[in-house]
């Protein structure tokens, strides 16, 4: 569904426009980030996690990463965050869950960063002309899928409006702060037969799996992670169970 269909406000999509990296527009804050990257340290940002998958072309997905904050600012500022979303309970996967937006590479999209542009469009009405698109990390194979996932790195340097715009895929959009995302109160290990992984807690939501995986990197590595208790794993069934997620385990 597009996102003018049900917000005639927002702006349409502009397909093919902005798909090239450009990681020297990367605000100063971000920088260390952006080297973490270049020297190869987020080259597996699921080590452990992911397995061996399908390269089928159709089953190709991308997911953008979009962090917010002042360009000015030589440290993790005050106003950063980045955009999730909350995947409507009645999906058919990954039903409940926080998430990045994103989904499938369609043929007629370039590359994965016009993926991951064109899915933020479609769940959240993002204008894709207010980001820069900064790095493409190697691609992730979802456990529950083995499809190969591309997650998309940018900077929000001009955040425009964003809403719901397609209510079947997700019933809720909204900026995370980080400075909530890396105290070390909502930060937590959660535990599911066996697997163990990092996850957040925010706005009574509970971020875990491939979004938790791959935000806890990315603050690892931007050198933003304060200490946290790693050693305590939280039952991740008795923790969905008291947040917002409205998710179950299958």
């Amino acid at each position: 569904m597009h996102a003018n269909h049900l917000f005639p406000d927002l702006p349409h999509d502009f397909p093919g426009q902005n798909v090239d990296l450009a990681p020297d527009n990367a605000p100063v804050w971000m920088r260390r980030l952006m080297n973490r990257i270049e020297e190869g340290h987020l080259r597996n940002p699921l080590a452990g996690a992911e397995v061996t998958g399908t390269t089928d072309a159709e089953k190709q997905a991308a997911v953008l990463m979009l962090f917010a904050g002042s360009a000015t600012s030589f440290d993790l500022p005050n106003d950063a965050s980045v955009l999730l979303t909350h995947r409507s309970p009645t999906m058919r996967s990954h039903s409940g869950q926080i998430a990045f937006p994103g989904g499938r590479i369609d043929p007629e999209d370039i590359n994965a960063v016009d993926c991951a542009f064109r899915e933020a469009w479609e769940e959240t009405g993002l204008d894709r002309r207010t980001a820069t698109p900064l790095a493409q990390l190697d691609e992730v194979h979802i456990r529950a899928t083995g499809y190969p996932v591309y997650p998309v790195l940018g900077h929000w340097h001009s955040p425009s409006p964003v809403a719901v715009i397609s209510p079947d895929e997700a019933d809720e959009v909204f900026d995370a702060p980080l400075y909530d995302l890396i105290n070390p109160d909502n930060r937590l290990m959660v535990g599911w037969r066996e697997w163990k992984g990092p996850a957040f807690r925010v706005a009574d939501y509970v971020i875990w799996g491939f979004t938790g995986g791959l935000l806890s990197a990315i603050i690892d590595q931007a050198g933003w992670a304060h200490d946290w208790d790693t050693d305590r794993i939280y039952d991740l069934e008795n923790t969905l169970a008291r947040s917002r997620n409205n998710e179950r385990l299958r």
